[in-house]
């Protein structure tokens, strides 16, 4: 990991302290999006997850989840009917193949279980460190490291919390400053945040409550006066 030298990691850190009980006031519901009831759910539904939206795949996962009741359940189906059953996702044709290879992967070394450590589930296929994050962290309460998505990404660089793009740089800078304990909820409350203010194309600066403490939101207000047309 790279260490950030003191005065960065002091100044991140108390940024960090001023935003996380504003944001976990403002979103008190902030949880996984993704819809499940076991964690090997969880492990499908976030595979399902990659350059899809979480709205389609619960879509997706409501019939699945029925007609697929356990890890032997998957590990067994053909590759062209899982095909069909998760078409809608996108890159269905490889995500079926890790989906199926992963289940075969449980039944066979870890009897049906899901594997709780982040060794054993980056063994399996499909499965990165984003994917064991999320699994490690909603299902089984265990916070290894801080997921790091689109949302994670593009609101750690304007709140200056990483100057980095890479994911794996990105957490690896987020989890020096964020209490571990909070590093799970942390991804939610960032993703929940960038969904409903801090949006990609137009931030509605003006209503966020973390504005006081955001490096990027002056700039962006700044800008908008200046196109506003002379009256």
């Amino acid at each position: 990991m790279s260490r950030l030298n003191r005065k960065t990691l002091e100044t991140r850190r108390s940024r960090v302290r001023a935003i996380l009980p504003i944001l976990k006031t403002t979103y008190p519901q902030a949880r996984c999006s993704l819809n499940y009831t076991t964690p090997f759910e969880l492990l499908v539904a976030t595979i399902l997850s990659a350059q899809c939206t979480d709205d389609r795949v619960n879509l997706v996962t409501r019939d699945l989840f029925r007609k697929y009741r356990t890890p032997l359940d998957y590990a067994r189906v053909s590759q062209e009917e899982l095909e069909r059953d998760i078409q809608s996702t996108g890159f269905y044709r490889n995500k079926a193949k890790s989906i199926r290879a992963m289940a075969r992967s449980i039944v066979d070394l870890y009897n049906g279980q899901v594997p709780q450590t982040m060794e054993h589930l980056t063994a399996l296929a499909g499965v990165g460190r984003k994917t064991a994050n999320v699994v490690l962290g909603n299902a089984f309460g265990k916070n290894i490291g801080i997921t790091v998505d689109t949302h994670v990404t593009r609101l750690s660089n304007r709140l200056g919390l990483t100057t980095h793009s890479d994911p794996v740089k990105i957490e690896q800078d987020l989890m020096q400053i964020v209490p571990q304990e909070d590093w799970t909820l942390w991804s939610h409350l960032l993703i929940h945040h960038g969904r409903t203010v801090c949006k990609a194309l137009k931030p509605r600066c003006m209503e966020c409550p973390i504005l006081d403490f955001c490096p990027h939101g002056p700039k962006v207000l700044k800008k908008l006066r200046s196109e506003r047309p002379i009256q």
